[in-house]
């Protein structure tokens, strides 16, 4: 835990009869921070997310929010949150201006500007007069940020904002979501299945697996424990994996479909590596060290999980 922390949830547990969807969850969002909250679909993030959110109740456990720990104060203090777990349901046939000025109604801002500033935070502005029915996936999924937005809240809850988008606005998304967290300082906890989608946004992550949050930790520390490996390429893989099995005496290597070596041992001693394969009379093609794929992490620490059961590409 650090002072820092604007969320955490201490033990939390929830049951679905026998099913155990969250199994003593010790999570923390740091202050100012994009949170990536990594998991296969079920794993448990939906409903940590609605539980925080106060659209849940928990079996056991408790959630502190901005430093409170009283039910009543942390029920409070929910509405300085965001959230887009649940779509809002939107009226088609009134324009997204409309929508906002309903929704800012529902919430009892006072502000009127609110309506006008969200749309223009989430590139709206010129659809603020058409309807909501006419516009694309994308601009539905900003429509409902722009909701989140309406309170100006200091923390922002997204539930697997990505699905169904397409790149281009995949790519709009993450950067208005960087501009957010950049400019107005916001704390953003947001969910994938995808870890290739919150690489390149994430200054922490948290990775959950069948209820039970495996680690937390730092970009940086992410990308330090991916292990390093040295990629070989030569023109007999099989001849090859006999080689450093018996030559450097270890397993620790894959077999790529492409026939291609990822070799875990003797990183630091390539030379001594390329010179047993080129004594052994095969011929070197590829021979390079490279980083681990962040993707190949989370495999490994989920357990070794079936590539077929993932979507990490």
């Amino acid at each position: 835990m650090h002072a820092d922390d604007i969320l955490r949830t201490k033990q939390l547990t929830k049951q679905y009869g026998t099913h155990t969807a969250l199994d003593r969850v010790n999570l923390s969002v740091r202050r100012g921070s994009i949170y990536g909250f990594i998991g296969q679909n079920g794993a448990g993030k939906s409903t940590l997310m609605r539980i925080a959110a106060g659209l849940g109740f928990a079996t056991s456990g408790s959630v502190e929010l901005f430093g409170e720990t009283n039910a009543d104060r942390v029920n409070a203090a929910r509405s300085r949150l965001g959230i887009t777990i649940e779509s809002p349901a939107l009226y088609p046939y009134l324009t997204a201006e409309e929508n906002l000025e309903v929704q800012r109604r529902q919430l009892g801002l006072a502000d009127k500007s609110a309506v006008r500033d969200a749309l223009g935070t989430v590139g709206l502005l010129a659809a603020a007069k058409k309807p909501a029915q006419s516009f694309s996936l994308g601009m539905k999924q900003r429509l409902d940020l722009a909701i989140a937005l309406l309170g100006r809240p200091e923390l922002l809850i997204l539930d697997e904002p990505t699905n169904g988008l397409d790149p281009v606005s995949v790519v709009e998304l993450r950067e208005l979501l960087q501009k957010l967290n950049r400019e107005r300082g916001m704390t953003i906890l947001i969910s994938s299945h995808i870890l290739s989608e919150l690489h390149l946004l994430a200054t922490h992550y948290g990775i959950i697996h069948r209820g039970k949050l495996l680690e937390q930790l730092t970009a940086e520390e992410l990308g330090a424990k991916c292990r390093h490996y040295l990629h070989i390429k030569v023109n007999d893989p099989l001849h090859a994996a006999e080689v450093i099995g018996r030559e450097l005496m270890t397993t620790d290597f894959e077999m790529m479909p492409d026939g291609a070596i990822r070799l875990f041992h003797a990183v630091e001693h390539p030379s001594r590596v390329s010179g047993l394969l080129a004594a052994a009379g095969l011929a070197i093609e590829q021979f390079m060290p490279v980083g681990e794929p962040l993707e190949s992490y989370y495999v490994r620490r989920i357990g070794g999980e079936a590539h077929a059961q993932l979507a990490v590409g």
